[in-house]
């Protein structure tokens, strides 16, 4: 007889889960494991809400594992650790990202990019070593291997700070592998949401010249005179669209509906990178004709590995860098999902965990 999420470890744990594809969450009463001995064990301070939260809860994806505890932007204070870590100690402001395992040994392990990993394992609705469900960090507590944690450099604030754990390094990884943002480079990043916003501002820091792409014309005093960029682009003004055509080295694309990509693909030099960070949830169709005669690439990137996670946070403590961000309480979390599915928020939202789960619960 399977036990229930209360049971199955030793550790009371509290938080807020969606039974079923309404995606309403509401308390939630599970448990987490024992510190192991590379464990680290953290109260969760805050935790923002990443667009993937939403898909995940609504099963829009199809792999939802519900009772499903969202959240995957984790920042806390380490409360206890294992004898063996050596990363952190008590006391210590960490994070958590988007994984909280891999197998260790094969070859993306190997090579610090556990995200690539075939059994890498997500932060939340994932199955973990031992066969239990994973759950996130809408909830009082944490725990992960001390490989998959983060160390949150003093300067850094941990509510603005916490989406880059996300966000972040979801745009900070491509930039670096694809060499889009070096100086020298035109880069474009299309929207301007969640990651869209974290992007111009890591691509300026590593000395790209960077032109915001989006459908919105009020976008554009946010884009030029608040996050820096060098130019704004409205991409439903043929005109306007018309005029770049050619002089990008490269685009990062963070949308993350249905859009039509023939309009980018134009706006690449030759030999011109298009690299796919958003996910829809439906296909997007591709025109070769675009592509060959350009011999452009289009790709896709995934959030990066631990190592190179470490990397993006200490350089964004270095340049100052960190989300937009509107904190809500924990009880609001549905209203701030809603307005997340209508894009009504500046950029991220972050969840007050310290301060306002305790009230909420039963």
């Amino acid at each position: 007889m399977s036990k229930s999420p209360e049971e199955e470890h030793p550790r009371t744990a509290f938080g807020w889960a969606a039974r079923d594809k309404s995606g309403h969450l509401s308390p939630f009463h599970f448990s987490r494991r024992e510190t192991g001995e590379e464990d680290v064990r953290f109260k969760v301070l805050y935790c923002g809400i990443c667009h993937s939260d939403l898909h995940s809860v609504k099963n829009e994806w199809g792999f939802t594992i519900y009772p499903i505890v969202p959240g995957h932007e984790i920042v806390g204070e380490v409360t206890e650790v294992g004898i063996k870590v050596k990363k952190v100690k008590v006391g210590d402001k960490v994070g958590v990202g988007c994984m909280v395992g891999a197998c260790q040994a094969c070859e993306n392990c190997n090579n610090d990019l556990e995200n690539y990993c075939r059994k890498m394992i997500l932060t939340y609705s994932s199955k973990y070593h031992d066969g239990t469900v994973t759950y996130g960090g809408y909830s009082d507590t944490m725990i992960a291997n001390e490989r998959y944690i983060v160390r949150f450099p003093e300067n850094m604030p941990l509510d603005a700070g916490a989406p880059l754990l996300c966000a972040g390094i979801t745009v900070y990884s491509p930039l670096k592998h694809f060499g889009l943002a070096e100086p020298g480079k035109h880069v474009g990043i299309v929207g301007l949401g969640g990651l869209g916003h974290v992007a111009v501002k890591f691509a300026k820091a590593l000395g790209a010249k960077v032109t915001v792409i989006s459908t919105s014309p009020k976008k554009k005093s946010e884009a030029l005179e608040h996050l820096g960029a060098d130019s704004f682009l409205v991409s439903r003004d043929q005109d306007q669209m018309m005029s770049a055509m050619g002089t990008m080295d490269g685009i990062l694309d963070t949308v993350s509906a249905v859009h039509p990509v023939l309009p980018l693909l134009g706006l690449l030099k030759y030999h011109g990178k298009l690299v796919l960070v958003g996910l829809p949830d439906k296909p997007l169709e591709f025109p070769v004709f675009a592509l060959t005669m350009g011999r452009r690439t289009v790709a896709g990137s995934s959030f990066g590995g631990m190592k190179e996670t470490q990397e993006m946070i200490d350089f964004a403590a270095k340049h100052s860098i960190t989300a937009e961000i509107e904190v809500v309480a924990m009880k609001d979390v549905n209203t701030a999902m809603e307005r997340l599915a209508k894009n009504d928020v500046r950029y991220r939202f972050v969840i007050d965990i310290g301060n306002t789960i305790a009230s909420t619960k039963l």
